[in-house]
């Protein structure tokens, strides 16, 4: 069972709001397990960003996503933070994440500058809008690190008013470009599934507050069924906002 905690005032410390001694444990284990994910996703978000700003088809576009990438990295290094202060190594943390990560940013791979665009802004998003949903299950200071980590403020703007523009040009991109949208949105939730059931703590943290909630028997499998539907909708209103068919 994985109770929430909240911090001392001040302290950064955690103490259990149930009356299991053991739950502290439990707890910190879960956020971290969240937290590791989180930052391997911005380690590789930056790197990804980093590489994809050379296919920017001008210098000021290739600056703005250069300064993208500086900002993920920015988010990694306050993820890593605070798994230090829960008492983890950042290190450790991310190695179980490395694998499929990598395995969805090598089947992703954007071929041209607008591939890129929509990589970050679609995959980034559904991947932000599924962690987010799992840190409201941990403490409140590791919830709002999540959520900062994972704003999308960061690049929704830029991205879109980029793709808009490039569609008005040339009107016979979107198509492409919205069967890219759909590819990476089949392949990020394929790996939200994986994650969620190859990582027992992440599973059990995902699966619900435990005995006596309306939850408390349901799979991993099950709820990522259920946030399936809310996933896409998000992803169907980015699409809208891209001026693309989901």
């Amino acid at each position: 069972m994985v109770e929430r905690v909240d911090p001392k005032p001040g302290t950064g410390a955690v103490t259990a709001t149930g009356p299991s001694a053991a739950a502290p444990n439990a707890a910190q284990q879960g956020a971290c397990e969240l937290l590791g994910a989180v930052a391997y996703g911005e380690l590789a978000a930056f790197d990804r960003m980093a590489e994809d700003a050379r296919l920017a088809p001008d210098l000021a576009d290739r600056v703005q996503m250069t300064r993208m990438a500086a900002v993920r990295f920015d988010h990694f290094r306050l993820v890593g933070e605070r798994i230090e202060q829960l008492g983890g190594q950042v290190l450790s943390a991310m190695d179980p994440y490395h694998r499929p990560f990598e395995e969805f940013h090598d089947l992703t791979r954007p071929k041209n500058w607008y591939e890129g665009l929509l990589k970050a802004y679609i995959g980034g998003g559904l991947a932000a809008d599924f962690y987010r949903e799992v840190s409201e299950l941990v403490d409140a200071d590791t919830r709002d690190v999540v959520h900062l980590a994972l704003a999308e403020e960061v690049y929704a703007d830029f991205v879109v008013d980029r793709v808009r523009a490039a569609i008005e040009a040339d009107p016979s991109i979107a198509g492409r470009l919205a069967l890219w949208g759909r590819r990476l949105v089949g392949e990020a939730m394929s790996q939200a599934q994986r994650v969620a059931i190859d990582r027992p703590v992440l599973a059990a943290l995902f699966a619900g507050p435990g005995a006596g909630s309306p939850q408390a028997a349901e799979s991993p499998l099950v709820r990522i069924s259920k946030l399936s539907t809310e996933l896409v909708q998000n992803h169907s209103a980015r699409m809208t906002r891209l001026g693309l068919t989901a």
